[in-house]
């Protein structure tokens, strides 16, 4: 794949990348480059609704005081 560089220092980048970034018109993007030259994009920031599904659901639901005893017993003042 390849973009062409505006007079403007402006890229437009192509579909087949911006479908597999699920990248939306607004969307923010950083670039991080290394060492040997390379530049690598991804996208900066994304929708909460994006993150659903990504952390599976606690196995046992607990309280808050079950969590704050759980932290002070790690912390070793329980």
């Amino acid at each position: 794949m390849e973009a062409i560089l505006s007079s403007k220092g402006q890229i437009t980048l192509p579909n087949p990348l911006r479908e597999r970034l699920h990248l939306n018109s607004g969307d923010r993007v950083e670039f991080l480059l290394g060492d040997d030259g390379r530049v690598e994009l991804m996208p900066a920031s994304a929708p909460v609704k994006r993150l659903k599904g990504m952390v599976p659901p606690p196995a046992k639901a607990v309280t808050l005081e079950q969590m704050d005893v759980a932290i002070a017993q790690r912390a070793g003042r329980g």
